[in-house]
């Protein structure tokens, strides 16, 4: 009877869940699916913890008992709160780190649990084996045996989570703002004279919505100042939620200089389509702030049209687009025919495309005038390896043009993709750093 009623508890929350998120989260309902399989990893992984951690003092197994389900508390507490206080109104600091401990903990026990499953499978395998092997009448030697975990898998799947568990909370401490400014050098025959080492710096991805202060936003603004640019382009995801997430920052970005000025770009967190807003008009008011906001900032915000720079008589198109998103979670707003009109005549076009798979998927088969597209949106997945000889990321298996330089095939074409000068989500950064690159154009 105990079971059962667990079991009606059970349904009832992966019911009453899936409503929270459809009201605090609608963009994500499609990945419910996900956390209700975590949950159920979660009971997994506690069953095969708890008799250890039952066997313990009374302090300590209240203790670890409550620190084990503090995540799915905090889960529970985002949802909860969240439909009654939209997470765009939090605390930017509460919110980020509560994020960051439920996503941590869980990717530590994603790893244990792995572990724990093998010693399972080989528990099953030798339980089917010793059936199959067995005389058809039972011996009192395996009559009533215990067929147990193996000592290794538990235990590595227990160290796993750990080593797991400190790679990221060094990530959030050490590594989310620790800056990398990465140069490339671009060869373009169709480089006009005049803009032969023409230095462009690219940011992407700030979501102002994950970061706690303005401190490490300063430090971004004095890299870049202090390399001089021609020209600063943003390629989108100004903010998370909502535009009143980047007004504590506006001084700060203000301070942004370039000789030829500073462009920008809308990515799919910059429309307000991850909020439940009252009504269409309170969203469309949403994104008036979020044009006002540009324009107080004294950058070029271009939606779907282009800016020609003109440096004595000789001529660059700078074409932005808004979102467009080959997979279906993410908003198709760009119009690259109205952005791109009236360029037919300027030789090189650089164009601003948040999402790499609109070069993919549209730019590099039907416009290869466009000399070079520059993105952002993949953050590199904020984890992954990259050494000289060799770069690896979950982002990869996502989007085929994922961090850095890409050529399509032989011909005079590039896509540029920041890994990200921010981050959401996990607030931090494994081996793919937060990065400010500077390109430099050479004829």
């Amino acid at each position: 009877m105990k079971k059962i009623l667990q079991v009606i508890l059970f349904l009832v929350v992966i019911v009453l869940g899936f409503f929270a998120v459809k009201t605090a989260f609608p963009k994500d309902v499609s990945r419910y699916p996900f956390f209700v399989v975590l949950l159920l990893l979660d009971v997994y992984l506690w069953n095969s913890v708890k008799k250890k951690i039952l066997r313990q003092g009374k302090f300590i197994r209240i203790l670890a008992t409550f620190l084990y389900w503090l995540p799915l508390v905090l889960i529970l507490v985002l949802f909860i709160v969240s439909a009654i206080k939209p997470v765009m109104f939090w605390d930017a600091g509460i919110r980020t780190y509560m994020f960051g401990i439920v996503f941590i903990t869980y990717a530590s026990k994603l790893f244990a649990v792995l572990f724990l499953f093998l010693a399972d499978i080989i528990r099953l395998l030798g339980y089917v084996y010793r059936y199959a092997t067995q005389k058809k009448k039972r011996t009192p030697e395996y009559e009533g045996a215990k067929i147990t975990r193996s000592k290794f898998l538990v235990n590595m799947g227990l160290i796993s989570g750990g080593v797991v568990f400190s790679g990221f909370l060094a990530g959030m401490l050490k590594w989310v703002y620790d800056f990398k400014l990465r140069y490339v050098d671009l060869r373009l025959s169709k480089l006009p004279d005049r803009f032969n080492g023409l230095k462009i710096i690219q940011i992407s991805d700030l979501h102002l919505g994950s970061w706690a202060s303005a401190d490490p936003l300063k430090n971004v603004v004095n890299i870049i100042n202090d390399e001089n640019p021609d020209l600063v382009f943003f390629t989108g995801d100004l903010v998370n939620f909502a535009t009143r997430e980047a007004f504590d920052f506006e001084s700060t970005l203000k301070d942004i200089h370039a000789k030829y000025g500073v462009y920008a770009i809308l990515g799919n967190h910059d429309y307000g389509d991850y909020v439940n807003w009252s009504s269409a008009a309170e969203k469309q008011e949403n994104l008036e702030e979020m044009y006002s906001l540009y324009r107080r900032l004294g950058w070029k915000l271009l939606l779907n049209e282009n800016d020609i720079l003109d440096i004595d008589g000789q001529k660059l198109a700078i074409i932005g687009v808004e979102n467009w998103g080959a997979h279906e979670r993410f908003p198709k707003y760009g119009d690259l025919e109205k952005a791109i009109y009236g360029t037919g005549d300027i030789p090189l076009k650089i164009l601003l495309s948040h999402d790499p798979s609109h070069w993919e998927n549209v730019i590099r088969r039907k416009y290869p005038e466009i000399a070079l597209t520059l993105s952002g949106h993949t953050h590199g997945f904020q984890f992954g390896i990259e050494t000289s000889n060799f770069k690896w990321s979950p982002a990869q298996y996502m989007y085929k043009q994922w961090a850095g330089l890409y050529q399509n095939n032989d011909q005079e074409q590039y896509v540029y993709v920041n890994r990200g000068t921010g981050f959401i989500g996990y607030p931090g950064r494994i081996g793919i750093l937060p990065e400010i690159t500077e390109i430099t154009l050479k004829s």
